[in-house]
């Protein structure tokens, strides 16, 4: 099975359905992931898609996702209503809810600086929070109130690394940028050499950060000076995670930003077409790319300016 995802600001449709056309020589079926699905409105991309839906064979799948609640109506109307599926978010305030009740079925509490910090610390599915608050449970009697220093104290300690501690080293900005790589050079090493390694995951968590760091731009553009409703709205309310995104405002603009984010997707299309022998190279030179260029293309690999 051939795997590709593409997103409509950087790739046409007509490459894409070009790509569903071919015939793979080493696989035999094509699953594509085309983002941005609301962007599609000119005649001619829907044309495209017409003709492809209509000659489609089983052995290629297109999923066209989108953020938003609606598409074009013309776009809405190719996609019969039994290939629709629409999934909601959870809320950060609903997170912050489940994490509070997980607490009290298990005879604890935890306070609300204490719950914001372990949704900054630990990937927000409700495995990893079962898995990873369960040491809580085997250093505290029952009946016990969690306190930021806890967390502090027990998943720092614990802490394996992943995408969101390699942003954290991303975002030191208050260290020199060959210091900066080297700490996100050493904790991508571990990541790589643990055993539960997945190159495509470490993008999507990476992605899944800088994606957050537009959002905080976004709230500063709205308002200069936000207030605690304001950062919790918009999912910052531990003192940890805004001054953690602060740091990151300081090291890349917006537009950086949305760079950093077309390189992250190039990266993982790189991946998946070129397979593990090329996958440490890319994922060190998206490190180098996102520390001393903000994302931007390397013409030919720079020697760092230590």
């Amino acid at each position: 099975l051939d795997e590709y995802k593409f997103y409509a600001t950087e790739t046409k449709i007509q490459e894409v359905v070009n790509l569903l056309l071919n015939e793979s020589l080493f696989a035999s079926a094509r699953f594509i992931v085309f983002y941005g699905a609301e962007l599609l409105k000119k005649k001619e991309d829907l044309e495209v898609l017409t003709g492809w839906i209509k000659s489609a064979t089983p052995s290629s799948v297109l999923i066209l996702v989108s953020e938003e609640n609606s598409c074009d109506k013309k776009l809405e109307n190719l996609i019969p209503k039994e290939n629709k599926k629409i999934f909601w978010e959870m809320f950060e305030n609903r997170k912050e809810q489940w994490l509070f009740d997980f607490f009290k079925k298990n005879s604890y509490s935890l306070t609300d600086e204490a719950n914001s910090l372990i949704l900054d610390m630990i990937e927000n599915n409700t495995e990893s929070l079962k898995t990873e608050c369960g040491r809580f449970f085997l250093c505290f009697e029952k009946g016990y109130t969690i306190t930021a220093e806890d967390v502090e104290k027990i998943l720092s300690h614990n802490r394996e690394e992943s995408a969101f501690t390699l942003f954290d080293s991303l975002c030191q900005g208050d260290k020199r940028p060959s210091v900066r790589l080297e700490s996100s050079l050493d904790i991508l090493q571990k990541i790589r050499l643990s055993k539960d390694s997945n190159s495509v995951q470490l993008i999507a968590g990476l992605t899944y950060c800088f994606r957050r760091l537009q959002v905080w731009h976004g709230l500063l553009a709205e308002k200069e000076f936000p207030s605690d409703l304001d950062y919790k709205i918009k999912g910052f309310a531990s003192k940890k995670a805004q001054k953690q995104y602060r740091s990151a405002t300081k090291l890349w603009s917006l537009n950086d930003t949305d760079v950093i984010l077309a390189a992250l997707a190039s990266a993982d299309m790189e991946i998946r077409s070129g397979g593990s022998p090329i996958e440490d190279i890319v994922l060190q030179k998206l490190l180098y790319s996102i520390v001393y260029k903000k994302g931007r293309k390397l013409e030919q690999w720079e020697e760092p300016p230590f």
